[in-house]
């Protein structure tokens, strides 16, 4: 993953008074790159150098409403118990396997837009992952051809139903629900996804930290992940991956902490970007 600093390539899906448009995130500004969203971006040949040489309109850093990143997915794939710390909070056995479980695109939200808590559900659980975005087609992959078919990595929270998620051994009741999970506020172009360094992740809600961790917890990486997924099914441009979350959920607390109306959700990874999302 690049560090963050001028020279690396940013994207992000804003919203306009003419609808959505794909963008290049400069120091000072942001380009419209002549794309409707960045997965629609990732799915043209030479992305990365159609992005780098953008020119199109341009618009003001402090006055941009964030969209999700990818506005249709085909698919993004959530992995769970892929933290160590989280894993030993919540008492399981470390999986020999990735755990699976899909969102759907009428999950995501923008990375400020706010987190409606729906009425159906008392326990809605903060969860800050590092998400993976596929920039080439892969089938069966290598992990050299996995660690190429990563366009990047991105800033998301599985905002979980933990009632509803334990209502059967299926983890899908509790992740899947409409408008809940913030992804953005734009995808960091990778410059090699074969290796991923260690990166601080972070949630704090209403002002209180409540994850602190590092992405060298991860037990699955990117690269094994695409490696593995890519067994299962071809993935796509624009498919996300969410890579699991670190400890310090509500649902591992004593007493258990939910997430409440008007509550401030910032979910920040180092050198990545920040989601910050208000309950409602």
């Amino acid at each position: 993953m690049c560090g963050q600093n001028e020279r690396m390539l940013r994207l992000a899906t804003i919203r306009t008074s003419s609808g959505t448009r794909c963008v290049r995130v400069d120091a000072d500004k942001v380009v419209e790159t002549g794309h409707g969203d960045v997965g629609e971006l990732l799915a043209t040949l030479a992305w990365r150098a159609t992005a780098a040489n953008a020119a199109g309109a341009a618009h003001a850093l402090d006055r941009l409403d964030y969209a999700p990143l990818v506005l249709r997915p085909e698919k993004v794939i959530c992995i769970g118990l892929n933290y160590r710390d989280h894993i030993a909070e919540m008492g399981h056995e470390f999986p020999s396997f990735p755990t699976l479980f899909p969102k759907f695109a009428r999950t995501l939200i923008g990375a400020y837009d706010p987190i409606p808590l729906p009425p159906e559900s008392s326990k809605v659980d903060w969860e800050a992952e590092l998400a993976v975005v596929i920039g080439t087609e892969v089938r069966r992959a290598s992990l050299a051809e996995a660690a190429d078919a990563i366009a990047g990595f991105t800033v998301a929270n599985d905002v979980s139903m933990r009632d509803f998620q334990r209502n059967t051994t299926q983890f899908m009741a509790g992740k899947m629900w409409e408008g809940t999970t913030p992804v953005g506020p734009w995808l960091v172009v990778a410059d090699d996804a074969s290796v991923t360094p260690a990166h601080a992740i972070s949630c704090t809600v209403a002002g209180e930290l409540m994850q602190s961790s590092n992405t060298d917890q991860l037990l699955f990486e990117p690269v094994d992940l695409v490696q593995y997924l890519s067994s299962i099914i071809t993935l796509v441009p624009g498919d996300l991956i969410l890579t699991g979350t670190p400890g310090g959920v509500g649902a591992g607390q004593a007493p258990q902490r939910f997430l409440q109306a008007g509550e401030l959700v910032v979910t920040t990874i180092d050198g990545i970007g920040e989601c910050r999302n208000v309950c409602s």
